[in-house]
């Protein structure tokens, strides 16, 4: 993600993190802004991505922390680029474990597993490492991360798939986070290791292991706090941050149950329940 130059004029974005916000709101997603704006770079996901959110804490939203996406070598290579995306966590994207998630929240929404770093430091790039970040981080805990998409991820118009670009603006996919199971010290357990089964109504749909994540998942903080660099951004004390999924993303319906075993972590469930919010074409 080498591309610094913008095609789209800054008096576009607070109308395209308005489309966004109405098609959360409303359940009908928007086309994909890479057909709109050819040439689009990443830039200019960013800046639509963070006028969306700067839309959001304007509402009296909170950040919580990041995300991280697109972490692993199969996602990076179906998505062409070669490292991976970010994303903000704001207080709304928060449900508790062993509880009903109403579908009406969401638009399309998928589950992946991850494990989430609550930091007790800040961390502020450039050249943070996996060393640093495992000084910085209190604990570490299994996740579920909800993604969505208010962006077609398939064009209605031309058929094709939406590109890096659209995920990005859409603050990466990210819709909610289920923290559960047992939080453990940074050096308690071999985090590469630490692995998940994706439960869907008793069938195992998914497993993994936490170094498909770049291969410790340490690794993808350290890589958030270097990229938030330029930005004058830093990882603050006390944010939780996702650290990326190791699991292909599972689809959710209504009445789905899951379960997510981290074995020695810990397991914790959810169930789904009404509709999604609005018809879309995935």
């Amino acid at each position: 993600m080498t591309a610094v130059h913008r095609i789209i004029p800054d008096a576009d974005l607070t109308n395209l993190a308005a489309e966004l916000e109405g098609a959360e709101a409303s359940g009908v997603q928007i086309t994909p802004l890479s057909e709109r704006y050819s040439g689009m770079t990443f830039a200019d996901a960013y800046a639509v991505q963070r006028a969306w959110v700067g839309l959001k804490l304007d509402a009296g939203g909170r950040v919580r922390g990041h995300k991280i996406g697109l972490t692993s070598r199969a996602m990076q290579i179906a998505s062409q680029i070669t490292e991976p995306d970010y994303g903000t966590l704001l207080d709304s994207m928060f449900y508790e474990p062993n509880g009903d998630i109403p579908l009406s929240n969401f638009v399309a929404p998928k589950v992946e597993v991850e494990l989430a770093f609550l930091l007790k430091d800040d961390l502020q790039g450039p050249g943070v490492t996996l060393f640093d970040v495992l000084r910085a981080t209190e604990y570490v805990t299994p996740a579920a991360e909800i993604i969505d998409a208010r962006i077609q991820r398939v064009s209605a118009t031309t058929g094709k798939p939406r590109r890096v670009f659209d995920t990005i603006s859409d603050n990466a996919a990210n819709a909610g986070i289920i923290v559960g199971g047992n939080a453990v010290r940074p050096d308690a357990i071999d985090l590469r290791w630490a692995a998940a089964l994706c439960i869907r109504n008793g069938v195992i749909e998914e497993t993994g292991v936490a170094a498909g994540v770049l291969g410790h998942p340490a690794q993808g903080i350290a890589w958030l706090a270097n990229r938030l660099a330029p930005h004058g951004e830093v990882l603050k004390a006390g944010e939780l941050v996702l650290s990326g999924s190791f699991t292909r993303p599972v689809d959710i319906a209504s009445g789905d149950v899951f379960t997510f075993d981290y074995g020695p972590l810990g397991t914790f469930s959810c169930r789904f329940t009404g509709e999604a919010r609005g018809v879309s074409n995935g």
